[in-house]
């Protein structure tokens, strides 16, 4: 099985602790619903997972489920990462994007998928042939959203990171990429960062506070409850807010 452990985890910027002595193992199967107050350090530590800022003292492990158990030196492509904003290249097409995506992960698509072709991306992303050929800037927030989903699915890595990815974009579309996250957790361990308590209660199978510097779950409740809603709004209402 799959797993992205944190463990005796600090973080702080000069004088602001995000992190102090955290720990908690996510694990495949489950979509983790990261919630915590603005501020509170759900972007930093998805940032410290993908290792574009380094952490302080602890560990970030991944067993990628390939006979090598946890391990922190993990490569670059066991962790995916969706972000609120698609950081998706504005002056090609949707066709052109996809072939180059399908071109420089190519050894990793055939160790994935028996067969994958261009139009199974647009296929899964609810887009058509006439979207492919138009430009990537001339995409709604929507589908630039759901074609970043889509890229990371087909990769399955082990660990997948969405950051707030539904937060701009219309009803319809974040209908639609709500499915495609709960079909990514059978292969990956997913862990959904948001601030919008309903939205976790839709979509995740646990949800995982970051509040005073550790992350904690709420056991023994129904995530679907008003009591659970309830309990969560106390623990984080004593929160001071930062900035992450």
């Amino acid at each position: 099985m799959k797993q992205l452990e944190i463990a005796h985890l600090d973080k702080a910027f000069d004088q602001q602790v995000l992190f102090k002595d955290a720990n908690y193992t996510f694990k495949q199967g489950k979509i983790y619903g990261l919630l915590g107050r603005n501020g509170s350090g759900k972007s930093t530590l998805f940032n410290m997972i993908v290792r574009n800022l380094p952490h302080d003292h602890g560990t970030i492990a991944i067993d990628a489920d390939d006979g090598q158990g946890l391990i922190t030196d993990y490569a670059d492509t066991s962790v995916g990462m969706v972000y609120t904003q698609p950081h998706l290249p504005a002056f090609m097409t949707g066709g052109e994007f996809v072939d180059y995506f399908m071109a420089i992960n190519r050894q990793r698509l055939e160790q994935t998928h028996t067969s994958v072709k261009a139009a199974d991306f647009f296929s899964l992303a609810g887009l058509s042939q006439a979207d492919a050929n138009k430009l990537l800037r001339d995409y709604s927030e929507g589908m630039r959203n759901k074609l970043q989903i889509v890229v990371s699915l087909m990769l399955k890595p082990p660990v997948l990171l969405l950051d707030e990815p539904l937060t701009t974009v219309d009803v319809v579309a974040a209908h639609e990429m709500q499915q495609m996250i709960v079909a990514m957790k059978a292969d990956s361990v997913v862990v959904f960062s948001t601030h919008i308590m309903q939205l976790a209660q839709a979509i995740c199978d646990a949800v995982v506070l970051l509040h005073d510097k550790k992350l904690s779950e709420l056991e023994g409740l129904d995530i679907h409850s008003q009591e659970f809603e309830e309990a969560v709004i106390a623990r984080l209402s004593d929160e001071v807010q930062a900035d992450a």
